[in-house]
C-alpha cells in the first residue's frame, strides 16, 4: 500500500471512529509505527488532523457554532448522559442555578434532583421545558432572542449582574490548556459575565470538547471549580488541566438513561 493510500484509509477510520491511536493503525495496515507517525504528520501538516499524544483526531473548526435546535434538544450523546448525571449531583436544595441553553444543559434537566431550587437561564427551551416544574422558582435573563432561542447579547450579558449563583454549569466550543474557549465574543462575554457572579462553576465538557481550541477565549480553566468529562478523554489534555489547579472528574457512562421528567 502506498503512502497516500495509507492517508486516505487513515482519514477514513478517523471520520469513521472519531480518533486514531498509531499503535492500531500500524498493526491495521501492517507498516511500523514510525511510517505512520510519518503519515500523521503530514495529514497534521495540511490540516486535515490534529495530532495527540499517541495518535489523532479530527481537526475541528474554530469558528463552528452549536448544531440547529432540531439537532440540540435531544436526549442527549451516551457522552453527555454521563457528564450531565455527574453533574446533577453538585446541586443542593435550596441552590440558585444558572442553567444555559447548549445540548448538554437541555440533557442536564433530567438529572435535577426533586428539590427546591431556583434556576436562572437565558434559553427559552430550557424555560420552556422547566416552567411546570412545582419545585423550581424559574427566571429568564431576556435580550435579542437568536435562532436557537438562547440570549446572549448585550443586554442580557448586563442584566446577569443583577444576579447570584450557587452554581453554574459552563460549556463552550472547547476547552484546553490555554482556557475555555467559544464560537462567537458576544457569547464569550455572556459566559464571562455569569462566571463573575458564580460561587461556583462546574465545567462540562464531553471528550470531544477537550483539548479543542474554539474562536473566542472565555477564560483560565482555572475559573472552573471541577470539569467533568468522560472516560474517552485524552489524558495528555486533561493532565495539562489539572496542572492549573483544576479538578477533573471522569463520568462513567451508561446505556440506559431515564426519561425526562417535565
Amino acid at each position: 500500500m502506498f503512502s497516500e493510500e495509507r492517508r486516505e484509509k487513515i482519514l477514513e477510520l478517523l471520520k469513521k471512529e472519531g480518533r486514531v491511536l498509531a499503535k492500531e493503525l500500524s498493526d491495521a495496515l501492517q507498516v511500523s509505527i514510525d511510517s505512520i507517525r510519518r503519515d500523521l504528520s503530514s495529514l497534521e501538516d495540511k490540516g486535515l488532523i490534529k495530532r495527540t499524544h499517541g495518535g489523532a483526531i479530527p481537526v475541528t473548526e474554530v469558528k463552528k457554532g452549536p448544531p440547529a435546535p432540531s439537532k440540540r434538544y435531544k436526549e442527549g450523546t451516551e457522552y453527555e448522559n454521563a457528564v450531565a448525571k455527574e453533574a446533577a449531583k453538585w446541586v443542593k436544595e435550596g441552590d440558585t442555578l444558572f442553567i444555559g441553553g447548549a445540548s448538554i444543559h437541555y440533557v442536564l434537566l433530567k438529572y435535577l434532583p426533586h428539590v427546591p431550587l431556583t434556576v436562572v437561564t437565558n434559553s427559552l427551551k430550557i424555560a420552556e421545558s422547566l416552567r411546570e416544574r412545582e419545585n423550581i422558582d424559574l427566571y429568564v435573563i431576556g435580550g435579542k432572542v437568536k435562532n436557537s432561542g438562547n440570549m446572549t447579547d448585550a443586554l442580557a450579558t448586563q442584566l446577569v449582574s443583577q444576579y447570584s449563583f450557587d452554581l453554574s454549569f459552563a460549556t463552550g466550543g472547547g476547552i484546553s490548556e490555554r482556557g475555555i474557549s467559544t464560537a462567537t465574543p458576544e457569547a464569550a462575554a455572556f459566559m464571562k459575565a455569569v462566571s463573575s457572579v458564580s460561587r461556583k462553576s462546574i465545567g462540562l465538557f464531553p471528550h470531544y470538547k477537550i483539548g479543542v481550541n474554539a474562536f473566542t477565549n472565555v477564560g483560565p480553566v482555572s475559573n472552573l471549580e471541577v470539569i467533568i468529562t468522560d472516560e474517552e478523554a485524552h489524558r495528555d489534555h486533561l493532565q495539562a488541566i489539572e496542572q492549573q489547579g483544576v479538578k477533573v472528574i471522569i463520568a462513567a457512562s451508561e446505556t440506559s438513561t431515564p426519561e425526562m421528567n417535565n
